[in-house]
């Protein structure tokens, strides 16, 4: 019996129809241990903040919208540094740094039907808004029986 077979996701196969894509995803991201690797850092929040309404909270103190990007394909939203240059001090002398601002990539997988609709910088946290559209056929409607 191979770790597959175990796979909660497998048992919940037979009770989904189109869900294959997302169980995959899931058994991968758990299988090697990606989930338990991936840095905390920078720390973040998910937010409920309306029906189909979400932000994503991302801590950045330290940083401007110059420092970071934003990045949206293939279902992926990934947020990271461009490249920072530790030469330039305009501000003087660091005598002690307890401020990072070290590299960083931070990954969330976004469903089909959530659209991502921009990010705003301030006060040290990224917002990035996003909101579920249901399209018609996903809808609850009657089906009429004849």
């Amino acid at each position: 019996m191979t770790s597959k077979d175990l796979s909660i996701f497998n048992s919940l196969r037979p009770f989904s129809i189109g869900f294959d894509d997302m169980f995959d995803q899931f058994e991968s991201m758990l299988g090697n241990g990606s989930l338990t690797m991936q840095s905390n850092y920078p720390p973040y929040n998910i937010r409920k903040t309306g029906k189909d309404k979400y932000s994503i909270e991302v801590a950045l103190a330290g940083f401007n919208k110059k420092d970071v990007e934003v990045e949206f394909e293939d279902n992926l939203l990934t947020v990271r540094t461009k490249q920072i240059n530790k030469s330039e001090n305009k501000d003087g002398e660091i005598i002690h740094k307890g401020i990072s601002q070290r590299q960083f990539a931070r990954s969330f997988t976004i469903a089909d039907d959530v659209k991502v609709g921009g990010a705003e910088l301030k006060d040290g946290l990224l917002t990035i808004a996003c909101e579920r559209i249901v399209p018609e056929y996903k809808k609850k409607k009657l089906i009429e029986i004849k």
